[in-house]
């Protein structure tokens, strides 16, 4: 397991790697469907589902892909009416006035539950879609589009672009099986990759997660880049708009900030986890929400939030059940550097 997180990892950092991973979608449809989302979401949907010139082409290490292969999309939060997260999901335009959210498996239910508590009068319908997919691609090397969608055949619903800074990619969703994997391989160049790599790069970019980073009691600015890769501070009103207004004017300042911590992976056979406190000079300043071993750091690497007033870097070391754990440093995000 060892070799296949150092082989993963490595792709990822230079060619890519892929894997397939179940995701909660909803399709909201209608003549109301756009507008009454401009209300409901955090980001701007107007303009989405255009792209860029037919001939204009971007070149990803070396792979071409057409601009226009790419569906539009757009990560957005929807908040509650007092601006704390209720979800974090990605919007995609199907076609006019029909939109696709996918979102973190098993996370579907709430937002679903969330939007029609909020559908009063709208010219719009909310589906499930049943055994949505993503094939993950990640990496600085990237198929075409057209490419991935011929994976899927017919099963294939839309293609679109990741950007989180160091976590970039591109994922084909679809529902039902997954593609042929003779096929995705020959596409790809390897075989599915290890799920712990994917998770140690995406703890070392600092990108969210429902679930584990994200949930209701969390404040849009605590979580370093989120506010300007999901929010829109030029669209009109929308749920929860107030609070995060608020806090911008006055800085962004919150009591606890999402922090990167590098942990010594040491002698000790135990392995930090999720849950285990972060201990700097005695006093409790935080909580460990994700980690994994980074073979491109020799170390675990985690998510915490951590009081404001803690100094980045700093020591640190873990705890769990009131015994100390692993020493490490508290970082700023993201823990390795473009």
């Amino acid at each position: 397991m060892a070799e296949e997180t150092e082989t993963t990892y490595a792709a990822l950092r230079s060619t890519s790697a892929w894997r397939v991973v179940a995701r909660d979608g909803l399709v909201v449809s209608g003549p109301g469907a756009v507008d009454w989302l401009q209300g409901q979401l955090s980001q701007d949907l107007s303009g989405l589902g255009a792209v860029g010139p037919p001939a204009a082409v971007e070149q990803l290490g070396g792979v071409e892909a057409r601009a226009g292969d790419v569906r539009a999309s757009v990560d957005t939060l929807v908040l509650s009416p007092q601006g704390k997260v209720e979800s974090l999901c990605r919007v995609s335009a199907l076609g006019p006035d029909r939109l696709l959210l996918d979102l973190k498996a098993g996370f579907g239910e709430g937002l679903s539950f969330r939007l029609r508590r909020f559908k009063l009068r709208v010219k719009a319908e909310i589906e499930t879609v049943e055994d949505l997919r993503a094939l993950e691609v990640r990496g600085p090397l990237l198929p075409r589009a057209a490419d991935l969608l011929s994976l899927a055949g017919a099963a294939a619903m839309a293609v679109v672009d990741v950007r989180w800074p160091l976590w970039s990619g591109r994922d084909l969703l679809f529902r039902g099986n997954c593609p042929d994997l003779s096929q995705t391989q020959a596409l790809l160049g390897s075989g599915p990759g290890d799920q712990e790599a994917f998770e140690a790069v995406r703890i070392e970019a600092g990108v969210p997660e429902l679930g584990r980073e994200l949930n209701d009691r969390t404040i849009p600015q605590e979580v370093g880049g989120l506010v300007e890769h999901a929010v829109s501070f030029s669209k009109g009103c929308y749920t929860g708009q107030e609070l995060v207004a608020r806090i911008d004017s006055r800085g962004s300042n919150t009591p606890r900030r999402l922090r990167g911590v590098v942990i010594d992976a040491g002698a000790k056979s135990q392995a930090p986890v999720a849950g285990d406190g972060l201990i700097v000079q005695d006093a409790t300043v935080g909580e460990l929400t994700s980690v994994a071993y980074s073979p491109g750091l020799g170390a675990f690497v985690a998510l915490a939030y951590v009081k404001r007033a803690t100094k980045v870097p700093s020591e640190a070391r873990t705890s769990s059940g009131g015994e100390d754990g692993h020493h490490g440093e508290i970082r700023a995000l993201p823990l390795l550097r473009g």
